[in-house]
C-alpha cells in the first residue's frame, strides 16, 4: 500500500504543512532528517500557479524540509526558457537566500555535469541525460502542480515533473526533439522517472488547469493539497481530481490506470498497480468528505478500467471464434 495525503484548502502554506504532517512520520521513518535535499520544483516557466510552482507553496515545503531535520536544501531547475531568467522573474532568489537553500541551473552545467541512462526496452533513441547531481543526491524532493497537458503529455505531475532534470532545446536539442515528435512521448516520460526515486512529492492542486497547459489554461480552484513517496500514486489522485473537476476529455473518458504515463510508470516498477493499492488519508476532519469523493472515483475508474479490458478480451476472442482460429 501506497499512501497519499490529502488536504481541503485554499490555503497553500497551510495544505503543505498538513499534507506532510499527515504522513506520519516518526524518527526512525524520516526520510529526511540528515539529509542532503535536492528539491525539483515546477519551474518550466514563470507563469502564476499552476503554470509554475506559487512561491507560497516552495516556501512552506522549504521551511517543512527544515523542520524535518534536513541536512543542506538545494533547488535544481532546468526550465522551458533560460532557467536563470523564470528563477528572476519569479523572484524567487532572495527567497532561496532568505531560507539558506542553493541554488543550481542545470543550464550550466558542464559535460562532465551529465550522467548517460539507458536501458533494454526505452523509447529513447540512444538513452537520455540527467545530472549527475540527481544520481548523487541522498534525498529528491519534488513539488508538481495540477493540470492538463495540451503538447501530447495529457497531463502534468510528479512523473511529467522528472522532464526537466533532462537537457533542454538550448543545451542540447536532441532529447527534447525526440521527446516531442515521439508517438511514445507519456512512455518516455514514465522512463525518465527511472533514474531516480523520490523521498517525497507535495502536488498543490490549489489552483488547476482543467484544459489546456503547462503554462496557461483554463482556470479551476481544485482547492487541493497531495502528498506521497509514490509517484504513481499521487498522479492518479490527481487525475481523479481532474476529472471531478471536470477536466477535459483525455482526462474524464480513459480509466485511470489506463493513462500511457500511468501503465508504463507500473510496467517500470515505479509505484502502485491499481487504485486498490493506495491508502487515501484526509489530512484533517475538513477533508474527509472530499478524500471520500476522490477514492471513489479511483475505485470506479479501476473497475471501468478492469471491465473494458475484459470487453475487449471478449471482442477479441469472438473476432477469433468469428474467423475460425
Amino acid at each position: 500500500m501506497s499512501l497519499v495525503t490529502l488536504c481541503k484548502n485554499h490555503e497553500r502554506a497551510y495544505g503543505v504543512q498538513a499534507v506532510i504532517g499527515a504522513m506520519g512520520w516518526d524518527e526512525a521513518a524520516n526520510p529526511i532528517r540528515g539529509q542532503q535535499v535536492l528539491l525539483k520544483p515546477n519551474l518550466n516557466t514563470a507563469d502564476p500557479a499552476p503554470g509554475s510552482t506559487d512561491n507560497a507553496t516552495l516556501e512552506a515545503l522549504i521551511d517543512e524540509l527544515w523542520r524535518l531535520g534536513a541536512k543542506s536544501i538545494t533547488l535544481g531547475e532546468r526550465s522551458w526558457k533560460t532557467t536563470r531568467q523564470v528563477v528572476a522573474e519569479k523572484n524567487l532568489e532572495p527567497l532561496l537566500k532568505a531560507k539558506q537553500v542553493e541554488l543550481v541551473i542545470f543550464d550550466d552545467l558542464p559535460e562532465s555535469g551529465w550522467a548517460q541512462i539507458k536501458a533494454p526496452g526505452h523509447h529513447w533513441p540512444g538513452g537520455f541525460l540527467v545530472p549527475r547531481a540527481l544520481l548523487e543526491s541522498e534525498c529528491v524532493v519534488e513539488t508538481c502542480c495540477l493540470k492538463t497537458h495540451a503538447y501530447g503529455g495529457v497531463f502534468t505531475m510528479s512523473l511529467k515533473l522528472a522532464v526537466g532534470f533532462v537537457p533542454g532545446r538550448e543545451q542540447n536539442p536532441i532529447y527534447m526533439n525526440s521527446l516531442h515528435s515521439s508517438p511514445h512521448q507519456r512512455e518516455m516520460i514514465a522512463e525518465i522517472n527511472t533514474a531516480f526515486t523520490p523521498a517525497l512529492v507535495v502536488l498543490d492542486g490549489v489552483d488547476a488547469f482543467v484544459d489546456g497547459g503547462p503554462m496557461t489554461g483554463e482556470l479551476a480552484a481544485g482547492d487541493v493539497m497531495l502528498a506521497s513517496g509514490d509517484r504513481v500514486a499521487i498522479d492518479a489522485v490527481g487525475l481523479a481530481c481532474l476529472k471531478q473537476l471536470g477536466a477535459n476529455k483525455a482526462i474524464s473518458k480513459p480509466a485511470i490506470f489506463d493513462q500511457d504515463q500511468i501503465r508504463r510508470a507500473i510496467e517500470l516498477g515505479l509505484g502502485v498497480k491499481s487504485a486498490r493499492e493506495i491508502e487515501l488519508a484526509a489530512a484533517d476532519e475538513a477533508s474527509r468528505d472530499y478524500a471520500a469523493a476522490i477514492g471513489e472515483i479511483l475505485l470506479d475508474n479501476e473497475a471501468r478500467g478492469a471491465s473494458g479490458a475484459a470487453s475487449k478480451l471478449r471482442e477479441f476472442t469472438a473476432n477469433l471464434l468469428k474467423n475460425g482460429r
